[in-house]
């Protein structure tokens, strides 16, 4: 797992445990540019398979050979682009689900950090 992926993985843990709260309100435009980043990779995922299409470089064995490792870099496995972008969604997806967790944890928090003060 990537730093970017562990940090969004920590936060969303942290949101979910109780230890982080966002204001409900603050956290909107926050969460309209997370779902706008994730739909926009989930729509370069859904085209990334017309990119595994091999280039016409020749029927030389070079040729042959370059294209086949240019098709599978582009939707392969490992470091390819489609795997590229499959980590930068899930890195979306975390972000999100801690920032959602975190607003509904706000109040609680809030509530349980005003407690003391209402005691007479």
């Amino acid at each position: 797992m990537s730093n970017s992926a562990a940090d969004a993985a920590a936060f969303k843990d942290a949101a979910v445990a109780g230890q982080i709260g966002v204001d409900p309100d603050a956290a909107q435009a926050v969460l309209k540019k997370i779902r706008a980043g994730k739909d926009s990779v989930e729509a370069l995922l859904n085209g990334s398979g017309a990119l595994a299409q091999p280039p016409q470089l020749g029927a030389n064995p070079v040729g042959q050979a370059i294209a086949a490792k240019s098709s599978d870099r582009a939707d392969g496995g490992g470091e390819s682009y489609a795997a590229a972008l499959k980590n930068l969604y899930h890195q979306y997806e975390l972000a999100e689900q801690g920032i959602v967790t975190a607003m509904s944890k706000y109040h609680e928090i809030d509530d349980a950090a005003a407690a003391p003060f209402r005691q007479a």
